[in-house]
């Protein structure tokens, strides 16, 4: 995820925090220092930090349930709102995403357990439910959060991890794609009941129901475009006709490509054919702007775009362009030679065209999930491959 810096790596998985997670820190500092300075300040911050302590132990129970299917993780990313988890691949099965879905809450309920276990007979239920009360005991405080994240997780509506324990159970019965749409709307009924009370009671509430329809919203129509798209490979719909750029060009070569043809994204390949980075036209733009027509293109091209095989399917060229914020990919062969170029128009187009003679419903859906890709590819890694919030 952008604007994220890496912690460490645990057992494979990177651990990253979101830059915004400083700005999170030094609220807090603030607000507790002026209720009662520096030592309420810094346990303040010291809550703060076990609190997503607890975050990333349970986003490592969807983990570790993940790898006993064969599902690896690249990473986590903790926020001001939580964590998330990236997984390599969907769960496939039912009891696969319900496993790996119910194992983050488990853990939450386990450490406050334990945390009741060690605490005793000094706990009360209106302590617990205060966790944001400075007056209460530390370990009190925290094992309310964890019985409050487990509440919280567990609300049937994507994102959170509820969400995803309806889908499963429902896809015992039916299609996936039907099971998440049905998932869907029963989060969206819950996100407006949810903004109706906030109107009332709290305005967080709001921006949390919004956030959850939204997000139901995208869940369901991943689902529409996997299935859509199932059996649908990338030498399917990629360009074989589109222009490269030599990697000893100049940037001045590249503008007249993007004047000439109707590209917008051009690769760059070495003597061989393969792959050394992007011209898009924001870098094109940019690169007259500051370094002149005369600039090779190897100094200002984006290097961290991926490949894909030409026979991986199309879902999984639209999930590598939105991790990797790519406008578009070049496509390899075996030999890892760029064979191809595929984007999101051209995609959306010749896939509507290879499904002109099913319904037009499906073609509908399919534009406008390609519509939600583009409006969300910079903000949400994909769906189906982020886990709930912590």
């Amino acid at each position: 995820m952008q604007w994220s810096l890496k912690l460490g790596t645990v057992a494979g998985t990177e651990v990253r925090v979101h830059i915004t997670f400083a700005l999170l820190l030094i609220w807090i500092w603030v607000m507790h220092y002026r209720i009662g300075g520096p030592t309420a300040a810094f346990e303040g911050v010291a809550f703060i930090v076990s609190v997503f302590l607890c975050v990333v132990l349970h986003e490592f129970g969807h983990i570790a349930a993940a790898r006993q299917f064969g599902i690896k993780t690249p990473d986590i990313t903790l926020l001001p709102i939580g964590g998330l988890a990236r997984l390599e691949r969907n769960p496939t099965r039912p009891l696969e995403e319900f496993v790996i879905a119910i194992a983050g809450p488990l853990v939450n309920v386990v450490i406050a357990g334990l945390i009741i276990m060690v605490v005793g007979g000094a706990l009360g239920w209106e302590q617990l439910l205060a966790p944001q009360d400075p007056r209460v005991d530390f370990l009190t405080r925290l094992a309310g959060v964890n019985i409050f994240l487990v509440l919280f997780n567990m609300i049937p509506a994507f994102p959170m991890d509820g969400g995803r324990v309806l889908r499963a159970i429902l896809a015992w019965r039916l299609p996936w794609a039907r099971a998440t749409t049905l998932a869907a709307r029963i989060g969206q009924s819950m996100a407006v009941a949810m903004g109706v009370f906030g109107v009332f009671f709290s305005p967080l509430l709001i921006l949390v129901a919004i956030f959850v329809y939204f997000s139901a919203e995208t869940e369901a129509q991943g689902s529409e475009l996997q299935a859509i798209s199932a059996g649908t490979s990338i030498s399917d719909v990629m360009m074989t006709d589109f222009a490269t750029l030599a990697s000893e060009a100049r940037v001045g070569e590249a503008v007249e490509l993007l004047l000439a043809t109707s590209q917008s994204e051009f690769p760059v390949l070495n003597e061989a054919g393969r792959f050394e980075g992007l011209m898009t036209r924001e870098s094109i733009v940019r690169a007259m702007k500051e370094k002149g027509a005369g600039a090779p293109v190897i100094t200002v091209m984006r290097r961290d775009i991926p490949t894909v095989d030409e026979q991986s399917p199309v879902d999984v060229g639209l999930r590598l362009m939105q991790e990797a914020g790519a406008p578009a990919l070049p496509v390899v062969d075996r030999s890892q030679r760029v064979v191809g170029c595929i984007n999101y128009e051209t995609i959306g187009e010749l896939l509507m065209l290879r499904n002109a003679d099913e319904s037009f419903s499906l073609v509908d859906v399919f534009a406008a999930c390609l519509d939600q890709v583009r409006t969300y590819r910079s903000v949400i890694a994909t769906p189906s491959a982020m886990r709930s919030l912590g």
